[in-house]
C-alpha cells in the first residue's frame, strides 16, 4: 500500500529507457514499457488485495513546495476507487502494448509510438493516485499532449494532424473551467491546500459558501466535459479514431476520456455539497449526451467510428449516474470498471479486422466470422457486453445505472437510460452483422491475426465475461462496496423490474436490427430514413456550427493579423535590416578601399621612393663609400660630445 506511488512511477521510467535505449535494444524497446507496465499490474493486484481483506484508505505525501501559505504536497491518495482505476489502467494498457507489437510492427516511429504510450499509461495513473488537485491537474495535462502526440502519430496525412489539433484544442477548452475550479477549491479553504480529501471536508461541513462551492462544482465538471468528450464538447472524439486503433482502446478504455468521469468521481464530495443544481446539470449534460451519440452510432460505416460514438454514450451513462447523486456513485464508477474491459476487447478486436481487411469500412467487410474466428468470438463476447446482454458484464453495470435512477426517483432519467439501451442493442447489432455475417464485399484477402494480437483479445473476453459478477447482488456485490461514496458499505439489491425492463430493451434492439441488416443490401437501410439520416450524417451540424460560429470568426481574424504583420511588420523589419545591412557593407567597401587600400598602398609607394633614393647612393665605387662612411662618422662623434 504504502508504495502505490511506485506503479505510477513505472511508466516514465519505461518512457524514458524506451527513448534513450529502445533503438539499442532488441526489438526497439517495447520490452520496456510491457515489463514495468506488468510489474504495475501486479503490484495493483496487491493494493486491491489490501481493500478485499476490509483495509482502510491510505495516504502519503512529501512536501513539493510552498508558495506563501499554500502546501504544495507530491504523493497518493489510495482508497478503494484509486485500486480499481490502478488495476483497470494497467491491465488494459498491458493488453495494449503487449497488442502494439503486431499491430504497429514496421511502423517508421515504432519505438517513439511506445514512448509515449507508457507515458500516456503514466500520466493517466498519476491522475489515479493524485492527492491533491495541482498534482492531479499535471497528470491531466501531460495525457492532453501524449493524446495530440498519439492521435497524430501518422502526422505525414492532414487528416490525422488535424484531428490532433481538434482534439487537443477542444479538451483544452473545457480544461480552462478545470483550472478555476481549483482555483475556486483552494481559495474555499483560505488558500492552504490542495489536498482533494482536506478540501472535501471543508466544504462537508459547511464552511464555505454554497454558491462558491456550486460554482466550483460546475468548473470541475466543465473540464470532465472536455475530456470525457460529453456534449458540447465531444465532436474531438470521434475524429480521434485517426490515430493508431491501439491508441484508440486505450484512449477509449483506461485513460483520456476514464480520466474525467474519475475527476467527477473523486472530488464528488464537492458536488454533493453544492446546491442540488450540480447534480442535475450533471445528470441533463449525461442525458443528452447519451442520445446524441447513440443516434449518431447508427449511421456510421467506420467501425471505429461506431465504437467511439458508443463510447460518447457509455460515458454518459456514467456522468447520468454520478448525476443521481450518492447512490448514482458506485453504479457509475462499476460501469467504468466494466466498460474499460469490454470497450478495450471491442477497439482491438476493431483493429484485427482493419489489419486483416485493410479498410475501416464496414461495407467492405462481411462474412469475417469464417476467416477470423478467434477475432470474431471474441468481438462477440465484447458486443454482448456492449449491449447489455445478460450475463455480461455491461448487462451488470448498466442495470446498476438504471436502478440507482429509478430508486433516486429520477423516473425521466430512467427511461432515457432505457432508451439508450434500445438504441446500444440495435447499432451494436448492426455492426456484428455487417461485419463478420453475409458475404465479404472487401478487396483484400481476410485472414487471423497473429497469435500476439489475439492472445490480448482472449484474456480481455475472459475478463468482460467474470468482471460482471462483481456487481452481481445475489453474489453480494463486493465491487459496490469498494467504491462507495464516503466508505459506507451499500446493501446489494437485485431488482428484477429493472433487470427484466432492460432485457426487453436490449431485445427489442436486437430484433430490430437483425431484421433490418440480416439481409442487408446496398444501400445500407439506414440512408432510407431521409432527412434524419441527412441530420446524423452531418452530425447535428454540430461541427459545421462550431466551425462557422466559433473557429473561423476567431481564426480568420487571427489569421489576417499575422499575416498583416508578416507583411508589414516582419518584413519591413527584414527589409530594414536588408537596407542597413546594404549600406553598411557600401560604406565598408568605400573605407576599405579608400583608407585600408590607400594606406596600404601608399605604404608601397613610399618604400619604392625610398628605394630609388637609397639606389642612387649604391654606385659601386669603394671611395664614395669611404667618404660616406668618414662623414657619419664625424656627424656621429658631434653629436655625441655637443653639450
Amino acid at each position: 500500500m504504502q508504495h502505490a506511488w511506485v506503479i505510477a512511477l513505472l511508466p516514465f521510467i519505461s518512457a524514458a529507457l524506451t527513448l534513450f535505449f529502445g533503438k539499442r535494444t532488441p526489438g526497439g524497446g517495447p520490452v520496456y514499457g510491457i515489463a514495468a507496465i506488468g510489474a504495475g499490474f501486479v503490484m495493483a493486484l496487491g493494493v486491491a488485495w489490501h481493500f478485499v481483506q476490509g483495509g482502510g484508505p491510505y495516504e502519503r505525501y512529501v512536501e513539493w513546495f510552498r508558495i506563501g501559505p499554500l502546501h504544495m504536497q507530491l504523493g497518493s491518495y489510495v482508497d478503494g476507487l484509486t485500486a480499481v482505476m490502478l488495476i483497470v489502467v494497467t491491465f488494459v494498457s498491458l493488453m495494449v502494448h503487449v497488442y502494439s507489437l503486431g499491430y504497429m510492427h514496421g511502423d517508421v516511429r515504432y519505438t517513439w509510438f511506445f514512448v509515449v504510450l507508457s507515458l500516456f499509461t503514466g500520466a493517466m495513473l498519476d491522475v489515479v493516485v493524485a492527492g491533491n488537485l495541482f498534482q492531479l491537474l499535471v497528470g491531466w495535462e501531460v495525457m492532453g499532449v501524449c493524446s495530440y502526440l498519439l492521435i497524430g502519430h501518422w502526422y505525414e496525412d492532414p487528416a490525422n494532424s488535424g484531428a490532433a489539433i481538434k482534439a487537443f484544442l477542444t479538451t483544452r477548452v473545457g480544461d480552462v473551467p478545470f483550472m478555476f475550479g481549483i482555483f475556486a477549491l483552494i481559495f474555499a479553504t483560505g488558500m492552504t491546500t490542495s489536498n482533494i480529501q482536506v478540501i472535501g471536508q471543508t466544504v462537508a461541513g459547511g464552511h464555505v459558501s454554497s454558491l462558491l462551492v456550486t460554482a466550483a462544482a460546475l468548473l470541475l465538471f466543465g473540464g470532465a466535459i472536455g475530456k470525457s468528450a460529453q456534449f458540447p464538447l465531444h465532436v474531438w472524439l470521434p475524429d480521434a479514431m485517426a490515430g493508431p486503433t491501439p491508441v484508440s482502446a486505450l484512449i477509449h478504455a483506461a485513460t483520456m476520456v476514464a480520466a474525467g468521469i474519475y475527476l467527477v468521481a473523486r472530488t464528488f464530495q464537492v458536488f454533493v455539497s453544492a446546491d442540488p443544481i450540480a447534480l442535475h446539470v450533471v445528470a441533463i449534460i449525461g442525458a443528452i449526451t447519451l442520445l446524441l451519440a447513440a443516434f449518431l452510432a447508427l449511421v456510421q460505416d467506420d467501425i471505429k467510428k461506431v465504437l467511439a460514438y458508443s463510447t460518447v454514450s457509455q460515458l454518459a451513462y456514467m456522468v447520468a449516474a454520478l448525476g443521481v447523486g450518492p447512490d448514482g456513485y458506485p453504479a457509475a464508477m462499476f460501469h467504468l470498471f466494466t466498460h474499460a474491459f469490454f470497450k478495450a476487447l471491442l477497439f482491438l478486436g476493431a483493429g484485427s479486422v482493419i489489419h486483416a481487411v485493410h479498410s475501416n469500412n464496414m461495407s467492405e467487410m462481411g462474412g469475417l466470422r469464417k476467416d477470423m474466428k478467434v477475432t470474431f468470438w471474441t468481438f462477440a463476447i465484447g458486443s454482448a457486453a456492449l449491449a447489455g446482454i445478460p450475463p455480461f458484464s455491461g448487462f451488470f453495470s448498466k442495470d446498476e445505472v438504471i436502478l440507482a435512477a429509478k430508486d433516486s426517483h429520477t423516473y425521466w432519467l430512467a427511461v432515457v437510460l432505457l432508451l439508450g439501451a434500445v438504441l446500444t442493442a440495435f447499432y451494436t447489432t448492426r455492426m456484428v452483422l455487417l461485419m463478420f455475417f453475409g458475404d465479404f464485399r472487401g478487396h483484400a484477402h481476410a485472414h487471423e491475426s497473429p497469435r500476439v494480437m489475439t492472445v490480448p483479445l482472449v484474456l480481455l473476453a475472459g475478463a468482460t465475461c467474470v468482471v460482471g459478477l462483481l456487481g452481481f447482488a445475489p453474489l453480494g456485490a463486493p465491487f459496490l462496496d469498494w467504491v462507495s461514496f464516503g466508505g459506507e458499505p451499500i446493501p446489494a439489491v437485485f431488482s428484477p423490474l429493472v433487470a427484466i425492463l432492460s432485457i426487453v430493451a436490449v431485445a427489442v434492439g436486437i430484433w430490430v436490427g437483425y431484421v433490418v441488416y440480416r439481409w442487408w443490401r446496398t444501400p445500407d437501410p439506414i440512408t432510407r430514413l431521409g432527412p434524419a439520416y441527412e441530420l446524423l450524417e452531418h452530425k447535428y451540424y454540430l461541427d459545421d456550427l462550431y466551425w462557422n460560429g466559433i473557429v473561423r470568426p476567431i481564426r480568420d481574424p487571427i489569421a489576417a493579423g499575422v499575416y498583416w504583420t508578416d507583411q508589414h511588420v516582419i518584413d519591413g523589419v527584414v527589409n530594414g535590416t536588408a537596407t542597413l545591412a546594404y549600406a553598411f557593407s557600401a560604406l565598408v567597401a568605400w573605407f576599405d578601399r579608400s583608407v585600408i587600400d590607400g594606406v596600404v598602398n601608399g605604404a608601397g609607394s613610399a618604400m619604392e621612393l625610398f628605394g630609388r633614393g637609397l639606389r642612387t647612393i649604391q654606385t659601386g665605387k669603394v671611395q664614395w663609400y669611404a667618404v660616406g662612411l668618414f662623414a657619419g662618422v664625424i656627424l656621429l662623434t658631434v653629436f655625441i660630445i655637443r653639450p
